[in-house]
């Protein structure tokens, strides 16, 4: 791995980082877990950017949401294996995913509720609708068809839309 970060390395990570924090909001609710999560995602972009340099098929912002789900995913899963040890304030109310205030605040923590109640897969269709991406741009960065793609996103909304209606 290359010891400095480049110029083009670093406006990548300048110009994308809103997208990378909302990976890692959507993946994580504890300030502390979001943090270690961002490193992750920023470390594996780095060991991989070499690789996209050199052949740069997929578009860039395809690249990076694919890096950073796959590590979020994996992250994920590794921290549901293994719980991690009780932190000092564990009690403390989370603030990391607390909805700004405002008339809407309500329905909007209660739709992050919902999410969180999501499988970390599902998780990612959700970012990425959020994200406003096309069936097509979700396809390339998810690996699967467009008709796979709108099938689940059907069964996301659906499953959302029942979390919604449903207490927690």
């Amino acid at each position: 791995m290359p010891a400095a970060l480049t110029p083009d390395f670093l406006h990548l990570l300048q110009r994308y980082q809103p997208l990378l924090r909302r990976v890692v909001r959507m993946y994580c609710t504890d300030a502390d877990d979001q943090q270690d999560l961002y490193q992750d995602i920023v470390l594996q972009l780095w060991r991989a950017w070499p690789t996209y340099q050199a052949r740069a098929s997929a578009k860039l912002s395809t690249w990076l949401y694919r890096v950073a789900l796959n590590v979020a995913i994996s992250d994920l899963r590794l921290r549901t294996r293994k719980p991690p040890p009780e932190r000092f304030g564990a009690a403390l109310p989370e603030v990391a995913m607390a909805p700004e205030a405002g008339p809407d605040a309500d329905d909007l923590g209660q739709l992050y509720q919902a999410i969180e109640r999501l499988s970390d897969v599902e998780k990612a269709f959700v970012l990425l609708y959020l994200e406003e991406r096309t069936y097509e741009e979700m396809a390339d960065i998810l690996g699967i068809t467009q008709n796979n793609v709108r099938v689940k996103m059907h069964r996301v909304q659906d499953k959302l839309r029942h979390l919604l209606t449903q207490p927690a």
